[in-house]
């Protein structure tokens, strides 16, 4: 495969994270789910400490992921590829339009997701910095099946909850085994994304490459990733809100191979 046909995922995080309307303002987002749901004063908790922390009932914050899930499912099946995205046509010519407006409406399941089930901002306080660039690749990876990401986001869930009084700022994970693993997990999406793109014989037809990859990001695909992750967080949850670390030691080894769940099937969990 030609170096010129590789998709970057970190040019296409990028590009999605800068597209508009794409971060999702977590104590907004709360206020406006659990509004009339539960007390003022749970709303209130919930905004301060997270909604399991909080102590609002599973059953309302399962029906709220999987509403988030189902608005946002719609609404990336409807938007045009390149509606919205910043650039515009210079996008375009390095990176599939339809691919990065896929990107942006995962991240805003994946921030609506994770303040559901109680983390903090992902975003730091300057928009993408090297720590929200670091995380949301494991939530992705977490999304896309890598189960070497959900081995290194379980160590990264021991921090995510609010701290009152705290500055929101995502912090660069570039200790411990965890950098590494991220890489890995970005090389390997990147990889995969080329594939799907390009293994269609989409490079052929360079200017049509948005109408062309747009069967490639399915209902079904975005489902499907959104549905990992609510899994995913709903399993980690005691981690966020009791804040210690009890998962397994992590270990990475230069050879190391990731392993993908490559689950096609519904996740009723």
């Amino acid at each position: 495969m030609s170096e010129k046909l590789r998709i970057s995922f970190e040019s296409v995080l990028s590009a999605a994270a800068n597209a508009p309307l794409v971060r999702i303002d977590r104590e907004e987002f709360l206020r406006k789910q659990l509004s009339g749901r539960v007390s003022p004063e749970m709303v209130d908790m919930a905004v301060e400490r997270g909604p399991i922390a909080a102590g609002v009932p599973q059953d309302i914050i399962e029906k709220l992921a999987k509403g988030s899930i189902d608005f946002e499912t719609t609404k990336v099946t409807a938007i045009s590829a390149a509606a919205g995205l910043p650039g515009g046509a210079a996008i375009a010519a390095t990176i599939p339009a339809d691919l990065a407006q896929f990107y942006a409406h995962v991240l805003r399941i994946a921030q609506k997701l994770a303040y559901l089930y109680g983390w903090d901002e992902l975003f730091g306080e300057n928009g993408m910095d090297d720590g929200t660039e670091q995380t949301l690749t494991l939530f992705i990876g977490v999304m896309s099946g890598v189960q070497m990401a959900n081995a290194a986001l379980n160590k990264v869930a021991a921090n995510a909850a609010p701290k009152i009084g705290a500055k929101i700022a995502a912090k660069p994970l570039t200790k411990g085994a965890i950098y590494p693993i991220v890489k890995k997990v970005a090389g390997y999406l990147g990889v995969r994304m080329t594939k799907d793109v390009f293994g269609k014989g989409v490079s052929k037809i360079i200017p049509g490459i948005g109408a062309a990859t747009s069967g490639l990001l399915t209902l079904a695909t975005f489902k499907l990733m959104a549905k990992r992750l609510r899994k995913y967080l709903s399993e980690v949850a005691p981690i966020v809100v009791s804040g210690e670390d009890v998962s397994e030691p992590i270990i990475i080894e230069p050879d190391d191979v990731i392993t993908v769940n490559e689950d096609e099937g519904e996740i009723n969990a």
